[in-house]
């Protein structure tokens, strides 16, 4: 009995070192790389202004640029990023062609810098899985420890840009099953979000972080408990459609019968119009914005319009449809915060800070179908005051998003109501939702009844 208590014992710490240097290693690498992808982005931002024209007058032509490259090069590049990390995962134990690291960051660098409305979260996500797919292969891997380094290197990739360390580690776990948490590599991906995270600080990178202690009275009353649930619920409508919306607009620009590159250029020009008519801060990050509506002095956000969220997502949807590359990740913080804003100043003027922090992670939550990472993330960012309130609209948030997702390769692994009839295990794009047999002739049953009455009380 000794005996088998110490070589399980033996196995366990031989497994955890093993791991606690691998994913130190995937961690500190990705971290370096992601550096260096933000540190060009933030030497780009500074040269926009010396340009002769508005940035954004470039677009046209980089998204053609930038979709010729991506196709020619390395075209599991294409779009934004996490999407195809969690295919590969998936379908290909995590193996990813090497090219996608420079054509992903020179890509994404272009994009941003000349006004596509995209995120870098994404792309730092591909890049750490690919540098991690290629570290496994060059060591010469089984494909079961390859897919676990490359979800360490999607955790590093996240923690690096997200400067959460906690919430990017357990974004790059639970953004690959919905409902499922894979706990055999939780320990790796928080020792690489950690490497990464610590590593993008020691080389120069600074995070912005919101902390509602100071000015925002946070003393739990049930009035506001409904209020968070009611944010919870419109959250969730917006997430859907932000996911509907961005798969109309692909689907549309599919089926235009234009070359490839000419269909590019008019997108380009679109957005550059949009730009004109609205404003150039619908375009490129937006983060700008995102800090304005998150400040408690209602002046940085005061010309905001209500609909800023409406258009942010037909500017994400055209850059990428257009062959830009890029994250949706940064946008959809982009839409959280502008639709909390919104629903701020309609619900309670006086927490509009607060719902737009819960628009922030709630929209995450829903789009993403990650809870969870959207939780531990508005505690990172906006302090442990929010928490409770944080919780319960990102869950109502996933929930009332429905069996949609901007990932349409998630694979689905719970219901999220026991009423419905769904196929669990597959791929999020090809499932079907109905209702039981049962229920929907008793819903039939209860039409007849109404219209029947309704007949009555007209011939009365």
């Amino acid at each position: 009995m000794l005996k088998k208590h110490l070589i399980e014992q033996s196995a366990i710490f031989v497994t955890l070192f093993k791991w606690m240097v691998l994913s130190s290693f995937i961690g500190i690498l990705v971290g370096a790389i992601v550096t260096l992808f933000l540190k060009v982005i933030q030497y780009g931002e500074e040269f926009q202004g010396e340009l002769p024209f508005p940035h954004y007058f470039l677009l046209p032509v980089t998204l053609v640029l930038v979709l010729w490259m991506v196709r020619t090069f390395a075209p599991s590049a294409q779009g934004h990023g996490t999407e195809k990390v969690i295919e590969a995962v998936h379908k290909n134990h995590g193996k990813i062609d090497v090219k996608v690291v420079p054509v992903k960051l020179v890509a994404t660098v272009l994009t941003i810098l000349s006004g596509g409305s995209v995120g870098k979260e994404g792309p730092a996500g591909q890049i750490g899985a690919a540098s991690a797919s290629f570290v496994s292969d060059l060591l010469k891997f089984s494909d079961r420890d390859r897919k676990k380094v490359v979800i360490c290197g999607i955790s590093a990739g996240f923690s690096a840009v997200f400067g959460t360390p906690i919430a990017g580690a357990i974004f790059g776990v639970e953004v690959l099953i919905i409902g499922v948490i894979l706990y055999d590599v939780l320990l790796p991906s928080f020792i690489a979000g950690f490497a990464a995270f610590t590593t993008a600080q020691f080389l120069g990178i600074d995070y912005t972080y919101f902390d509602y202690h100071y000015y925002q009275p946070m003393v739990l009353n049930i009035p506001l408990i409904l209020e968070v649930i009611l944010a919870g619920l419109f959250f969730g409508f917006v997430s859907d459609l932000m996911i509907t919306a961005m798969q109309w607009i692909e689907r549309g620009v599919e089926r235009i019968r234009l070359n490839i590159y000419l269909k590019s250029f008019l997108i380009g020009l679109a957005l550059v119009g949009i730009a004109l008519i609205f404003g150039e801060q619908y375009l490129g990050l937006g983060m700008e914005t995102i800090k304005d509506t998150l400040n408690p002095d209602p002046y940085f956000a005061r010309d905001l319009p209500w609909y800023a969220f409406l258009l942010k997502t037909l500017t994400t949807s055209l850059t990428l449809s257009g062959g830009g590359s890029g994250g949706v990740i940064t946008p959809i913080f982009f839409v959280g915060a502008t639709s909390g804003h919104a629903l701020g100043e309609w619900l309670d003027p006086e927490r509009i800070t607060l719902f737009t922090a819960l628009g922030f992670i709630g929209v995450l939550s829903g789009a993403t179908n990650t809870p969870i990472a959207a939780t531990i993330m508005a505690v990172e960012l906006f302090g442990l005051e929010i928490a409770h309130y944080a919780a319960i609209s990102a869950v109502i948030s996933f929930l009332a998003t429905g069996h949609r997702s901007i990932f349409p390769s998630q694979i689905l692994a719970m219901k999220k109501s026991e009423i419905l009839e769904v196929k669990i295990g597959e791929e999020i794009e090809k499932i079907e939702v109905d209702l039981p047999r049962r229920d929907f002739t008793r819903l039939q049953r209860l039409r007849r009844r109404f219209l029947r009455k309704k007949r009555s009380l007209k011939k009365r």
